[in-house]
């Protein structure tokens, strides 16, 4: 037997195809994804080590929704005004059209990130900052539950996947680390990206009245994490409490428009105090564009409020604020080249390898 190849470690949208599989069209995404990685992510290519790259990467770059995609329920086990609202939903984007006929998603998208130094009341990215940086990312998606993403910001690149077993991240500073709990979708895909991943999460979600966001008038919908789910995703020194999150959906045009997620975590090293550190992100949601008769948003804003508690801070609570603005270059259906190679995850999180202490800090956990 001859000597197998080795695995790829990005997806090769170069193969040879017979002429009769092969369209213009994935020509064409193949050589535009190959010179949007060499004309941004070969210009950022020196390493930075100021830790403020890694507070906007542990937080901003790669987080995870808070729940798993779970199969649609039946309509008598939902709420009527929620399974209303995501019919609505779906409606307006068009995602059902997609059902069936999609089986992978790619996109590209450039990021801004900033560390808010003394933000004030309604600051924005314009605002006074400690730090701010330009990067890129890349995102594949494949049918059901697999995906990958690779960010680049300052010099630092962190990647993260799930084969659908597992999801795991990669970060220059702590090397390759599976998240803790079930496998949950990545928070970046649901921010308009995936219409078809946001009206399966939200199709279990508890409606919680009206309310005005932007001057737009909303319906609300919430997503809580079970107790059984935190508790696989805590171990002996930190204790994740809660993490929730809110959709709001446009009750003009259906469209999700704005989203909240909220998790405690409680730090307790042995012989310490305990502190708690409470995230909150919030996310604009905007500039839906028709994507092959689907709407898919194109940017949106994200601002996050990191606070830190209890009686080891004698200065009273601690508070980190960061921002993104992010907007999508390129979208497309039905990549070819990409196939279950491109999700296997790295061989530091397989089951026998030994594990390694993890940033608790960041929303993958």
């Amino acid at each position: 037997m001859g000597r197998l190849a080795p695995l790829s470690e990005e997806p090769n949208i170069n193969e040879e195809e017979d002429a009769t599989n092969r369209s213009s069209k994935g020509i064409m995404r193949s050589q535009t994804w190959r010179k949007w990685i060499k004309t941004h992510l070969t210009s950022l290519a020196i390493f930075n080590k100021r830790s403020d790259f890694k507070v906007l990467l542990s937080v901003l770059g790669c987080p995870l929704f808070p729940v798993s995609a779970l199969p649609e329920l039946p309509l008598n086990e939902v709420s009527s005004t929620a399974q209303y609202i995501i019919q609505h939903f779906t409606a307006a984007t068009g995602c059902r059209k997609l059902e069936g006929r999609v089986k992978n998603i790619f996109a590209t998208g450039k990021v801004n990130m900033a560390m808010v130094d003394d933000p004030g009341p309604g600051s924005s990215m314009s605002g006074a900052t400690t730090i701010s940086e330009k990067g890129c990312f890349v995102m594949w998606q494949m049918i059901p539950n697999k995906w990958l993403i690779e960010l680049v910001l300052g010099g630092h690149k962190v990647a993260a996947g799930s084969d659908g077993n597992v999801a795991w991240r990669h970060t220059p500073w702590l090397a390759a680390h599976a998240a803790k709990g079930g496998v949950r979708p990545l928070r970046r895909a649901l921010q308009g990206l995936d219409p078809m991943a946001i009206s399966a999460v939200f199709a279990p979600a508890q409606y919680m009245g009206e309310k005005q966001i932007s001057d737009v008038d909303c319906f609300v919908l919430k997503l809580s994490a079970d107790q059984t789910d935190l508790s696989e995703r805590s171990d002996s020194t930190a204790e994740m409490i809660k993490h929730v999150i809110f959709g709001y959906f446009s009750q003009r045009n259906g469209l999700l428009v704005h989203l909240e997620d909220s998790y405690l975590t409680r730090i307790q090293s042995p012989g310490a105090y305990p502190t708690y550190w409470e995230t909150t992100m919030s996310t604009k949601i905007e500039d839906y564009r028709t994507v092959e008769e689907v709407m898919i948003a194109h940017a949106g804003q994200t601002s996050v409020v990191i606070t830190r508690f209890g009686d080891n801070l004698k200065t009273g609570s601690a508070i980190t604020r960061l921002e993104e603005t992010w907007t999508i270059d390129d979208l497309a259906f039905n990549v070819q080249g990409l196939s279950m190679d491109c999700f296997i995850p790295p061989k530091e999180v397989q089951k026998d390898h030994p594990k390694k202490t993890l940033d608790w800090r960041s929303p993958l956990h």
